[in-house]
């Protein structure tokens, strides 16, 4: 039996591209979806942020007119002594932290934890917490932001892991080729959103198109794959981000040779105010 790969998270480095690279790429913003190819990601697209230093992001989606419009999501890389000591500046907002590279040290409600490739950790509105790079190599991670919506009787706690310490659960009659990783309890109605890992193996497939109320964003971490997107074909590879409307169909194949995964946010769990 092939032993099982070794989990890859993409990262960008920055840089700029060649003044002989063509003007042409993947990127696209449509009603339904928007496509932030990974080659995007260059120096001059970057953000400084106010309560962070030695810091950088790469932000990939805001609550915006037409858009996604429940998160925040960046690509944040520290570098060694970087780090913030207040990095929330709203307390009603949450915050879901995923590291791509490196090590990076967070401090929340007096819990102290390293977080290293693979490592989560969730931070319910108002927690006191901190971030630092204390290596010697730069940190990169994964930024989730979501204004909370509390309800009544049930209160999220703070929470650290690792996602290469849970085991997938597998989707009924794939086989288990496609499998989902998930880094907070889905029946837990103190969670009013999801941050999954999902797993495909070459070959397999979403085979409907899904069309429902959530709005996603995916972050390429491995591999590559073709998604169906309110009717269009997009070819994605490691490093590359969707955001997703509500409604908008969608559905892929995944194309190897290595498995195709992806970070996957999610609103869940909330009644629909009207």
């Amino acid at each position: 039996m092939t032993p099982p790969q070794k989990a890859s998270y993409y990262t960008p480095r920055g840089g700029l591209p060649p003044q002989t690279a063509l003007l042409t790429d993947r990127a696209v913003v449509t009603e339904a979806y928007t496509v932030i190819p990974r080659g995007v990601l260059s120096d001059i697209v970057t953000s400084v942020f106010p309560e962070w230093t030695r810091t950088r992001g790469w932000i990939l989606n805001r609550p915006v007119a037409g858009g996604s419009t429940t998160f925040f999501q960046a690509i944040m890389e520290v570098q060694p002594g970087g780090g913030a000591d207040r990095p929330e500046p709203q307390p009603e907002v949450e915050g879901f932290l995923f590291v791509t590279s490196g090590a990076l040290s967070v401090v929340a409600d007096g819990h102290a934890q390293t977080l290293t490739e693979g490592g989560f950790a969730y931070l319910p509105a108002g927690t006191a917490w901190s971030a630092r790079n204390d290596a010697d190599a730069d940190a990169t991670f994964v930024w989730i932001r979501k204004r909370y919506q509390p309800v009544d009787g049930h209160a999220p706690s703070v929470r650290f892991g690792n996602e290469r310490d849970i085991e997938p659960s597998a989707m009924p009659g794939t086989d288990g080729k496609w499998r989902t990783t998930r880094m907070l309890d889905p029946q837990d109605l103190a969670y009013d959103m999801h941050v999954n890992v999902v797993t495909f193996e070459p070959g397999a497939t979403i085979p409907f198109a899904e069309t429902h109320v959530m709005e996603h964003g995916l972050l390429m971490l491995e591999g590559k794959a073709v998604y169906h997107l309110n009717g269009d074909w997009v070819e994605v590879q490691e490093g590359d981000y969707l955001s997703l409307r509500a409604f908008c169909p969608q559905a892929c194949y995944a194309g190897g040779p290595s498995n195709f995964r992806y970070l996957l946010y999610k609103d869940v769990n909330r009644q629909i105010l009207l």
